[in-house]
This record gives structure tokens, sequence and C-alpha cells, in this order.
């Protein structure tokens, strides 16, 4: 697979082990030329115990730094667009997938906006909305349950059965994304998985569930399946190669009750450099 030049689009939380400062290093040691666009910057995630967190919106640098690598003849082999603050950030990174890819280009989204039911503080049902049509023509979307039903409407449920999960998968399916990676996919209480769906075809991988929550995860399981897959690993095979890394990632963090803000993702990454072709 030739060196590729990805675009990541995301918040940077200085502290945090989340979003842009997870995906940056996932995606260079899976061998990616990684560019980023910073949606906002944050002193810290806005999870947990912490307070008090500085902000600074960055929605306007979007297109004013879209523009000059257009003027300068740049493109990227793929856009991976993860946590925006905005319905209109959400427009501005549909210009960008519009106008700095390369003929043949990947789109791929993390609908980052919510879990265990509920949106993330400040998010509503527009924003939901303007994220489902940020995947219309996506290579391929990884939302978790919540996030699922929220862009389709769907009533979110603690538990389900297969029936179920098809037919949120073919909900996302209709949102116009060509495939699906739908991540914390339980049918019993001592595991969890994902099932990913591509041309008609459905894969479930199920792994332990360590009964600890950690933040960031969904961006440390987002950022190593797009580093493998766009390392040219089968669909399939890449989202069990991202859920084996982020499982270890967790059991590196267990022992450490202090280090509850994130999960020890480097020290997973010789594996998941192993993992690769």
């Amino acid at each position: 697979m030739p060196y590729q030049r990805i675009l990541t689009v995301q918040d940077i939380s200085c502290l945090g082990q989340c979003s842009i400062t997870a995906a940056l290093p996932i995606l260079s040691a899976c061998g990616h030329e990684t560019c980023i666009i910073p949606s906002a910057v944050l002193s810290t995630h806005t999870g947990g115990s912490f307070s008090g967190y500085t902000f600074r919106d960055l929605t306007e640098d979007i297109p004013a730094i879209r523009r000059h690598w257009q003027s300068q003849g740049i493109r990227f082999d793929a856009v991976y667009a993860g946590y925006l603050g905005s319905v209109k950030q959400a427009a501005y990174v549909r210009e960008l997938f519009d106008t700095l890819l390369r003929p043949g280009g990947k789109i791929i989204v993390d609908p980052a906006m919510g879990d265990n039911g509920a949106l993330y503080a400040g998010f509503d049902g527009a924003y939901a909305a303007a994220i489902a049509r940020l995947c219309r023509g996506a290579d391929v979307i990884l939302p978790n349950i919540t996030e699922a039903c929220f862009m389709t409407g769907t009533e979110y449920r603690e538990s389900y059965e297969q029936s179920y999960i098809d037919d949120l998968l073919q909900a996302l399916l209709a949102l116009g994304a060509k495939s699906v990676v739908l991540t914390g996919v339980s049918f019993e209480p001592e595991s969890t998985g994902v099932i990913a769906w591509s041309e008609g075809e459905s894969c479930y991988y199920r792994h332990p569930r360590i009964p600890r929550m950690f933040h960031g995860t969904g961006d440390v399981y987002a950022s190593a399946f797009t580093g493998a897959w766009l390392k040219g690993v089968e669909l399939f095979r890449a989202a069990r190669i991202a859920a084996d890394f982020t499982v270890s990632a967790i059991r590196y963090s267990l022992d450490d009750l202090e280090h509850w803000y994130g999960v020890k993702f480097e020290l997973a990454l010789p594996e998941l450099i192993k993992a690769l072709p």
C-alpha cells in the first residue's frame, strides 16, 4: 500500500488521550502521513471530574485552512472526521470532502456525539441530523448504538435481539454510507463487540466486557480502524484489529486508578503495528 496522506478533523483536548491527541499518534504508527484541522482547543476533555476547562472555538479556521490548501494544490487520500462542535462545522467538513480529496479518496466518519442513550452536553437533535447528513457518501461510518439511534430516529434500547441490530444497520445504510462498523454491540452481560456491515455481508466480533468505563475509547477504536483499513486491511479484519487494540489499551490502564481520564493506548501501539501488513 503506498504512503498516504490522511486528514483528520476533530478537537484537540490538550490532556485526555482522545480526539486528535489519540488520532495523530495512532494513524502515524500505522504508517500514514497525518494532517489535522482542529475544530476547537480545550485544556482537557469535558468528561469525568474535569471542570472549569478552557475552550477555544476554531470553527472559522476550517474554511480558511481549506482555501489555503486549495490554493497550494494540496489533496488527501482520505478524510477522517471525528468529534465536531456544531452544525456549522459539519457543513464545513462536507466542503472538505467535496474539495480536498484526491480521485478515489476515502471518507471516514466517527459520529461522536453521545453514549448510554444520551447526547453529550451541548448537542441536540439538529446536530444529530447534521452529522447524519455528513454520513451521506461516506465510505465507512463508525457509530455506537446511541449515536446510531439519534441519527436514524430509532428508539434506544439497553437490551435487544439480533433483529434490532439488523434494523439499525439498515437504517444507517439508508443514510447513504457504503459500510458501517457499529460499536458497543452486546447480546450478553459479560461480553461486548463490534458488528461490521459491507457489501451485503456482516461480521460480529465479540470480546470480553471490561467492567470499568474509560474516556476516549471510541476515538482510539475509530483511529485504529481507520489506520488499519487505509493500510489495505479488509474491513472486517480492520474492525477486529481495532477492537483488540482498544481492549489491550484498556487492560494497560486498569491498575492505575489515577489514570481515569483516558487509556494508555501508547503502550499497545507495538501490538497494533505488529497486526498490520
